[in-house]
């Protein structure tokens, strides 16, 4: 599974979503960090929203998923099940 997440340097909620990701091990996970402070276009867009998380397409031109941000108080086991059922609704709008 290929997560997406948008944040910016000093931020403790995306550092905090970072550092829970990170400790998912039962999730083949890679995960791809954007700064938004280096695009113009990501900063419009996700300026008030930080951190965003999405669930990249299966292929590079597939657009990806958002996935509705975790309550920072979620524990690693939540978001591991929150990520599982993403991981599992994409699958199956792929086969359609």
């Amino acid at each position: 599974m290929r997560l997406i997440l948008y944040s910016k340097p000093g931020c403790h909620l995306c550092e905090g979503l970072q550092e829970k990701l990170e400790q998912i091990s039962s999730l083949d996970l890679q995960l791809e960090i954007r700064d938004i402070t280096s695009r113009d276009d990501w900063f419009q867009a996700y300026q008030y929203e930080i951190p965003v998380l999405f669930l990249a397409g299966s292929t590079p031109d597939a657009a990806p998923t958002p996935i509705p941000r975790p309550s920072p108080r979620a524990s690693v086991a939540q978001l591991e099940q929150m990520l599982q059922k993403y991981l599992t609704e994409a699958a199956k709008n792929e086969t359609k």
